[in-house]
């Protein structure tokens, strides 16, 4: 019988990228089985470098979903953002390129250009359940494998849980051989704070205009636990006054919405009931100050 000191454990980091609203984010929290990752329809939903941690067999797949790789809108965030994504390339042991199912547009080639050569790179074409003929899949694979020496070619579809382990299984091999870095139990590296101040900016990404999410903050300013009760004070930063107003809403309905919805994600995150305030206020200037661009440094 073989000891548990004698199996050798694999642990490695996996970046997941890819342009914007391909999936990445879902793919990470299906493939976790926690939802750690914040997703909405608009681009960059994802602007911090969030790990995700899955203990599989003898393996610990650390992902690292990145912000969606995009030039079409360029300010300072936005490079900092792509600059992220560039970063998170050269330091992990696996990439995982994420493209829709049958799409490859002028923004999937500028992430194909910056992928490393030296690199396992695994393809993954997400949305499968959306192309009826598998014969038009199969050609789809075989024509990006042309573009680019990949390790696999891979079809899945996260929202629905399909391919999944083939994923897993075309990881593991090419993770390094080396202890575990995360306790078990830990999901993320993220802190409790910062993934409720996240679940606030996810419904204002849902419940808001096209572009005014992108001019928003979230700040927790209490994280309290108490016996059967968290209690979280958070403050939305805006930058103009009117943005005020469209975040509250007439008489005050759409903030409401948006923190309700928010405190259910809360209590299902962490296992409690959750007593939730938050409050809007208006900062000027406050997404061109050192201090916020800081944060997406990586």
């Amino acid at each position: 019988m073989v000891s548990k000191l004698e199996i050798k454990t694999r642990c490695g980091f996996v970046a997941i990228v890819g342009r914007p609203n391909v999936g990445k984010s879902t793919l990470m929290n299906h493939l976790i089985g926690q939802k750690v990752s914040i997703t909405s329809r608009k681009p960059q939903t994802t602007q911090h470098r969030v790990n995700g941690v899955l203990i599989k067999g003898n393996c610990q797949y650390v992902f690292v979903d990145t912000p969606g790789f995009q030039k079409r809108y360029i300010n300072k965030l936005n490079t900092l953002l792509n600059q992220s994504v560039i970063n998170s390339l050269a330091t992990v042991d696996v990439v995982l390129f994420v493209v829709e199912a049958g799409i490859f547009n002028a923004g999937d080639a500028e992430i194909l250009a910056v992928l490393p050569q030296n690199k396992n790179v695994i393809l993954v074409a997400n949305k499968q359940d959306k192309l009826k003929n598998k014969y038009d899949l199969a050609d789809y694979l075989k024509q990006l494998g042309s573009k680019f020496t990949f390790k696999h070619e891979l079809s899945v579809s996260a929202k629905h849980n399909l391919g999944l382990d083939d994923i897993l299984s075309s990881i593991a091999p090419c993770l390094p051989e080396s202890e575990f870095l995360y306790p078990d139990e830990q999901l993320t590296d993220k802190s409790s704070a910062f993934l409720v101040s996240e679940i606030i900016r996810e419904k204002l990404f849902r419940y808001l205009g096209e572009e005014l999410p992108y001019s928003l903050a979230v700040e927790v300013n209490e994280f309290k636990v108490e016996e059967g009760l968290t209690r979280i004070s958070a403050t939305i930063f805006v930058d103009k006054t009117n943005q005020k107003g469209i975040v509250i809403g007439k008489n005050g309905e759409k903030l409401k919405k948006i923190s309700s919805e928010a405190r259910i994600d809360m209590e299902k995150l962490l296992m409690t009931k959750v007593f939730l305030q938050v409050w809007v206020k208006v900062k000027s200037g406050f997404a061109d100050e050192a201090k916020f661009l800081k944060q997406f440094e990586t």
